[in-house]
């Protein structure tokens, strides 16, 4: 069966498919990221204890997703032609926090982790566009109030966004295809048993080794993203 003979395709990305773009992972086989623990970084406990600390981390890491150097890979741009030319329904879930999926073009798009170019307003919970440097005293232009503002990120004990469209989507796919993600991370890690039990979607795993979930899919094919996503979604970029 062609992927183009599907009528409904959930595509979720992750971690595995920026590192081509010279996007870090951060976080080690220790649990840290850049040499900070994780619960000091990315929950919201370690930003009420130490907000400096987490604006500096997030602050780096914007302005390292803004150098030139950082582009969508030939994974994101064929990711984002399919899209163009697929006449079914078509959903495509990251789990990466950067902004290389919408630079390619992809526009049915849900970034469950939050996004890195935009902040949150603690008080009214408004989501805005942002990719200056913030600190524990900058005044939101929400609300003109010093300190509320913090990272889109969704941190470790908070729930990932969109999941109800998510699941929606899962319960209509006919295909899933996870590209770049271990799938061992919840709410995530369920999403190829919900594709299969739901509906009885095939299910595909794009990645460099197997994964410990690797025998939940109905297909693993070993590779790097940008050689065999645009291999598998039948595209061909200039």
């Amino acid at each position: 069966m062609k992927i183009q003979d599907y009528k409904s395709i959930v595509v979720l990305t992750g971690a595995g498919i920026s590192a081509e773009s010279g996007i870090k992972t951060f976080r080690d086989q220790n649990g840290l990221w850049e040499n900070h623990r994780v619960e000091d970084v990315a929950s919201i406990e370690g930003f009420y204890r130490n907000p400096s600390l987490v604006h500096e981390f997030y602050n780096r890491r914007r302005s390292e997703l803004q150098r030139t150097n950082i582009q969508p890979n030939q994974a994101h741009l064929a990711l984002a032609q399919f899209e163009r030319s697929f006449s079914g329904n078509f959903l495509l879930v990251t789990q990466n926090v950067d902004n290389l999926h919408a630079r390619a073009g992809s526009k049915n798009l849900l970034s469950m982790h939050g996004e890195l170019l935009k902040a949150r307003c603690q008080k009214t919970n408004a989501v805005i566009p942002f990719s200056e440097t913030t600190a524990q005293d900058f005044i939101c232009p929400q609300c003109s109030t010093p300190g509320c503002l913090r990272p889109h990120i969704v941190w470790f004990g908070e729930i990932p966004l969109e999941m109800d469209r998510i699941q929606k989507a899962l319960k209509e796919c006919d295909l899933f295809v996870a590209i770049g993600t271990s799938a061992m991370v919840y709410p995530a890690a369920l999403f190829i048993q919900w594709a299969r039990s739901w509906n009885k979607a095939h299910t595909i795993e794009i990645n460099l080794q197997e994964t410990p979930a690797s025998d939940l899919f109905h297909q693993t094919i070993l590779g790097k993203a940008s050689e065999e996503v645009p291999k598998l979604f039948g595209t061909k970029i200039n």
